[in-house]
């Protein structure tokens, strides 16, 4: 249907890694131009193109849950102020901010992640697979399948958009790079929940704030 020259070909035209376009390809039939398309209509060809560029500027949101019980602060960066103080820019990062609130992501992408403490899921993931009375022949295997569950609920930008769960929030910010033609990335965010740590009443406050966004 498509072979090895046409993925880097594709790669070449887009700036995407070869694992998209393999995949763009495969649901294109190996139609190069659908393929472009494909990718372009995601977002992903324009974000990987500005990859190397330099996005300095942006703003730093704050997001308050009704009656103060969770708080978010979050710096996203763009290139220019002028998109910065932009209407869809304002509108994404306020999404994002909303979603963390909601979310309660630990990181904003796998390269962050404490490489100590996945190790300790690792060791966990393992004893509940032996615990299952898995065949040592499978356990790699299913350990790297939690493992990489596990990066996704707790990573940020690859955590399902609350909002719309058809798309992740890495796919979210590559439709603003698409729309707004500037390259975003998230850079931090702290998330705060009221009395967090102290001995109190259990409450849900993330299935809350689900519920309000979505309805």
């Amino acid at each position: 249907m498509y072979t090895s020259k046409d993925v880097m070909e594709l790669r070449e035209r887009t700036g995407v890694g070869m694992l998209k376009c393999k995949e763009a390809l495969d649901a294109t039939e190996g139609n190069m131009e659908k393929a472009i398309e494909y990718l372009r209509e995601k977002g992903i060809a324009n974000a990987a193109k500005k990859e190397g560029r330099i996005a300095a500027e942006g703003i730093v949101e704050s997001y308050i849950h009704q009656g103060g019980k969770i708080g978010v602060l979050l710096e996203v960066n763009c290139e220019t102020d002028f998109v910065a103080k932009s209407d869809d820019f304002k509108a994404l990062v306020h999404d994002i901010a909303m979603h963390i609130a909601a979310a309660a992501p630990l990181y904003v992408s796998d390269a962050e992640v404490d490489q100590n403490a996945l190790a300790k899921e690792r060791e966990i993931f393992r004893a509940q697979a032996l615990n299952e009375g898995k065949p040592e022949a499978v356990v790699d295997k299913m350990v790297e399948g939690r493992v990489k569950k596990y990066l996704k609920e707790v990573c940020l930008y690859d955590q399902m958009f609350v909002k719309d769960p058809s798309k992740d929030i890495r796919t979210l910010v590559n439709e603003a790079i698409s729309k707004i033609g500037e390259k975003i990335t998230i850079r931090r965010f702290v998330r705060f929940v009221m009395g967090e740590g102290l001995e109190k009443r259990s409450e849900n406050f993330a299935d809350e704030i689900k519920k309000q966004i979505q309805g």
